[in-house]
């Protein structure tokens, strides 16, 4: 578990640690925050990382060219992770072509190092990432990562849809959450959306990919055998809100053929 200061020097260090095989980052205390608050789940996530098999280096799909076997069909994709998300997320996304399907995600990680983690994404992706902010707009070939520390995020919006940010308190013991992400999703987009749900521990993004499952969207979940963390993946699994469970090395392909035009002329 990489222990780091909030800086974003200090970052680029704990990602370039996570892509190695770390299993988590927790950010040291700031000003202000006390250590004990800083550090509350700090055991838990040690007793985590001894638990489980480490997958460094997962191979990854090469990045797909924009060409004209992948069409989007219109939906937007919602992705939700934690623990191991950062190469998990790493693999998935560099899977996807560069005119990609409108994607967001929910990461649990610290505010000041989802800056530098969707710069590193965009370098490693043929599709532009960057971190979501207010408005922000759902667009081909676009990724936004959700701000880690001060708020959820949320897909709003009828036939354009965006970006919102709100400072609603945690939920599930995250902000953001991936649950608020999911079940905005759920709202927004139905049936016109697809939910994944990666590594991490605990049950958040559970409910909310059931209530996207519920209201007619595809949703995939990563399977025990290629998670960090087999948590978030089996508690939705459990709950029936994944529709197919995958090796994460196959989720990304797995993304861009359920959004595909010529799935659905095949």
């Amino acid at each position: 578990v990489m222990v780091s200061t909030l800086t974003q020097a200090g970052a680029e260090v704990s990602l370039a640690a996570l892509e190695l095989g770390a299993v988590d980052c927790v950010g040291k205390p700031s000003a202000g925050v006390p250590a004990e608050l800083a550090f509350a789940d700090l055991a838990a996530r040690v007793k985590a990382a001894g638990r489980e098999r480490v997958r460094p280096g997962a191979d990854r799909a090469p990045a797909h060219e924009a060409n004209r076997d992948f069409r989007p069909d219109g939906r937007i994709v919602a992705i939700g992770s934690s623990t191991g998300g950062v190469e998990a997320l790493l693999t998935v996304l560099s899977a996807f072509p560069a005119n990609c399907p409108p994607t967001v995600i929910t990461q649990h990680m610290p505010g000041t190092f989802t800056r530098s983690f969707a710069e590193r994404l965009n370098r490693s992706c043929a599709a532009r990432v960057g971190e979501a902010y207010e408005g922000a707009p759902l667009e081909v070939g676009q990724v936004w990562l959700a701000p880690g520390g001060d708020n959820h995020l949320e897909v709003v919006g009828t036939v354009q849809k965006r970006c919102r940010l709100t400072a609603a308190p945690p939920v599930n013991g995250h902000r953001p959450s991936v649950d608020v992400l999911f079940e905005s999703v759920a709202r927004a987009a139905g049936r016109a959306a697809l939910g994944v749900i990666l590594t991490g521990m605990g049950r958040d993004g559970a409910r909310g990919l059931l209530a996207m499952r519920n209201a007619g969207a595809a949703t995939l979940g990563q399977n025990e055998a290629t998670s960090v963390v087999y948590g978030m993946p089996k508690a939705a699994h459990e709950i029936g809100a994944v529709e197919q469970q995958l090796p994460l090395e196959r989720i990304g392909a797995g993304i861009v053929d359920r959004c595909s035009l010529a799935r659905e002329a095949g």
